[in-house]
């Protein structure tokens, strides 16, 4: 197995809105990143510091209001200095196994439900230096690259859940949302 491709990439502390269920931007598909250049680098750190300021290990681009194909992780919420992944254009080439695991999204605040990953997948993408990577990930971190991939494609993890289920959800979190302001 290859070392992960960490990125020691400081912060900029802007915080981004990020968009919560019911925003159309949640349904559309990234595209593919086709120029790494300063913009996308700043914008990258102002993910992470809104991803760390709302406690989150994983944040898509789509979240966040971009239509790019990229997302951040850090499973370790910024306590390890230099465990920052990007992946940009990702995508997962090999798989296997089943596993039941809890998720939650700041998309989809205050919500917490077991989904069934793939227990290990072989992921490949580019890094924020313009290299190509490949990580074999497993447990949290397989679980968490797929959650973002599944952004990337318009998709969020309510939509494994059963149909009356991700119904009594999607009614709580209109109720809230409309309470909330959000």
């Amino acid at each position: 197995m290859k070392e992960i491709p960490y990125e020691e990439i400081p912060l900029m502390e802007e915080e981004i809105k990020i968009y919560k269920i019911g925003d159309d931007i949640l349904r559309e598909e990234a595209e593919e990143v086709k120029n790494i250049d300063g913009k996308l680098v700043d914008f990258v750190k102002k993910m992470f510091y809104t991803m760390y300021n709302n406690r989150g290990i994983g944040l898509a681009a789509t979240q966040v209001g971009s239509k790019k194909r990229f997302f951040i992780v850090d499973l370790t919420l910024n306590q390890e200095p230099g465990k920052k992944l990007v992946i940009i254009n990702p995508v997962i080439v090999e798989s296997e196994g089943e596993e039941i695991g809890e998720e939650g999204c700041l998309s989809v605040p205050g919500v917490t439900e077991n989904v069934k990953r793939k227990e290990r997948i072989l992921l490949k993408g580019i890094s924020l230096d313009e290299k190509e990577i490949e990580i074999e990930a497993s447990g949290l971190l397989a679980r968490v690259f797929q959650h973002e991939i599944d952004h990337l494609k318009g998709k969020l993890f309510i939509d494994y859940l059963s149909p009356i289920k991700k119904a009594l959800i999607i009614k709580r979190l209109k109720k809230q949302k409309k309470k909330e302001g959000w």
